[in-house]
């Protein structure tokens, strides 16, 4: 086993008695059939457990809703793709030509899916205590920045609790244009208020993230008058 490899195995945490298995867990599809998206599919199971676990411990008065946020906020695709940087598993990614030539090596959806698979391969290697101790090794920085639940609720949904706490009816969004090649689209998009019409206006690449924008910009806006009364 090359010396990336002993590296890795140290900043896990765990010493593969299998090593083939840790040499699967980084070869992605585009290498061929012996490819690491089984192992990815135990990782996933595995990662949502124990970060519902850990967060379950951590945080004993919050609610489902507030530890399903916080979860899906510890292993979504960016938090993923950050532990597997700190890993530098760009560097022993084990991809096709294709891939190589399109640095695949840096895009977070096969860094994210590259840290499920050693997880994966932890757990048939060394069983499950040992892939529970290698992904609290992974996650607890990321359990340790975690906010309060509170903000991890899109602005929409933020805008919306904020206007029935006051009795007030929901937003409605409306699509003022698009423009842009396929490839490039903009959303343009205003955040009404039916009782004031009162309105922000955002643009973004989706529909829903002008969407979200706007929502964002209307809450800011209605939390200052409210400072400001």
């Amino acid at each position: 086993m090359n010396a990336s490899l002993e590296v890795l195995q140290e900043h896990l945490g765990h010493r593969f008695t299998d090593t083939g298995l840790l040499e699967r867990a980084l070869s992605h599809r585009s290498l061929g059939v012996r490819n690491n998206e089984r192992l990815e599919f135990l990782g996933d199971a595995l990662i949502n457990f124990v970060a519902a676990d850990a967060l379950y411990a951590a945080r004993p008065t919050a609610e489902e809703g507030a530890l399903s946020r916080l979860r899906a906020s510890l292993v979504r695709e960016a938090a993923l793709a950050r532990i597997a940087r700190d890993l530098d598993l760009g560097a022993v990614i084990r991809l096709g030509e294709s891939e190589l030539k399109s640095g695949g090596f840096r895009r977070d959806s096969i860094l994210a899916d590259a840290v499920e698979a050693i997880l994966g391969a932890v757990y048939l290697d060394g069983g499950f205590a040992a892939a529970r101790a290698v992904a609290l090794r992974l996650l607890q920085p990321l359990i340790a920045e975690l906010p309060d639940a509170e903000q991890l609720k899109d602005a929409k949904t933020r805008l919306q609790e904020w206007l029935q706490a006051r009795s007030r009816p929901l937003p409605r969004y409306e699509v003022l244009a698009e423009e842009g090649p396929p490839h490039a689209r903009r959303f343009h998009v205003c955040c009404v208020l039916p009782d004031t019409a009162e309105q922000t206006r955002a643009e973004g690449p989706s529909r829903r993230s002008a969407e979200q924008q706007a929502a964002e910009a209307m809450l800011q806006r209605l939390e200052a008058g409210v400072a400001d009364a």
